[in-house]
């Protein structure tokens, strides 16, 4: 299967997709320019600047919205409103904040790396409201995080490691994490994934031209050919959940003019609906 380009190549660095209908469907983040995209209608993209670097974002309980920016996450009660500093997280300027996700009960989970790429000089944390407990630690460049339809499972990449972990989710954190799916360096590095109503894996290759789609036993089931080597992230969208949103950067790339471009591709499967942050 082979994913067809949306958007010109709007991103220096995209990553985070997330669809949600309260703000029209869906939005990612140029990472590197610290601001968030928009996907309007007709195909254009708005861009807001949020902070010197953006991560993640997603949507709040409460009809607001969050973004993880370079040291802090940023919150506002209005999804059109631009969001400003609720918890900082980081104080040391060679660590930034990277991917996150929510479990199914509205607790956020987000991680960091050092913008130089140090190994274990970074950390995953579970955020809900102002506690922040560490989950991992430590972790070289924390990327994606989703939980399986019934919430009992999380899924982890730590990107360095070239797997998807499983681990057990509780309501006093992440227990027992352990390996779900290896994947052959030469075929690219785990970065941002998100999980199918079905129980399915679908995990962005970093330097790998593509998305891998896993079954929840950790056996390949598909593979999603992307024209552009340095895929990022993925989200279920669209009114039915059924098209695969991917992101993808133009770092290191500046002569591919399909770096930056946003793609999609039907895969036959169905995604979950995001679940907003609590916090």
């Amino acid at each position: 299967m082979r994913a067809e380009q949306v958007t010109a190549a709007v991103a220096e660095h995209g990553e985070g997709p997330v669809w949600w209908p309260d703000w029209g469907g869906l939005r990612f983040v140029d990472g590197s320019r610290g601001d968030v995209l928009t996907l309007l209608p007709e195909g254009d993209v708005t861009r807001m600047h949020v902070d010197a670097f953006t991560g993640f974002l997603r949507p709040r309980a409460n009809g607001g919205w969050i973004v993880g920016g370079e040291h802090a996450l940023f919150g506002a009660d209005d999804p059109r409103a631009v969001p400003t500093a609720l918890v900082r997280l980081l104080d040391d300027p060679a660590i930034r904040l990277n991917d996150a996700g929510t479990d199914r009960a509205g607790r956020l989970y987000a991680g960091s790396m050092a913008y130089e790429g140090t190994a274990n000089a970074a950390q995953f944390w579970r955020i809900v409201g102002e506690d922040v407990s560490v989950q991992f630690s430590p972790v070289t460049i924390s990327n994606g995080f989703d939980t399986s339809p019934d919430g009992a499972l999380g899924y982890y990449v730590d990107t360095v490691t070239g797997r998807v972990d499983v681990c057990d989710v509780t309501p006093e954190g992440l227990r027992d994490r352990r390996p779900f799916a290896v994947i052959d360096p030469a075929a690219g590095h785990p970065d941002g994934l998100t999980v199918a109503s079905d129980g399915s894996v679908w995990v962005a290759l970093w330097d790998g031209h593509g998305v891998l789609g896993f079954d929840s036993d950790g056996v390949l089931r598909e593979r999603i050919e992307v024209p552009t080597a340095r895929t990022t992230a993925c989200a279920f969208g669209g009114d039915d959940l059924r098209t695969l949103y991917i992101t993808s950067s133009r770092q290191g790339l500046t002569d591919d003019p399909l770096a930056g471009a946003l793609f999609a591709a039907t895969p036959g499967v169905t995604g979950l609906p995001v679940t907003p942050y609590a916090g």
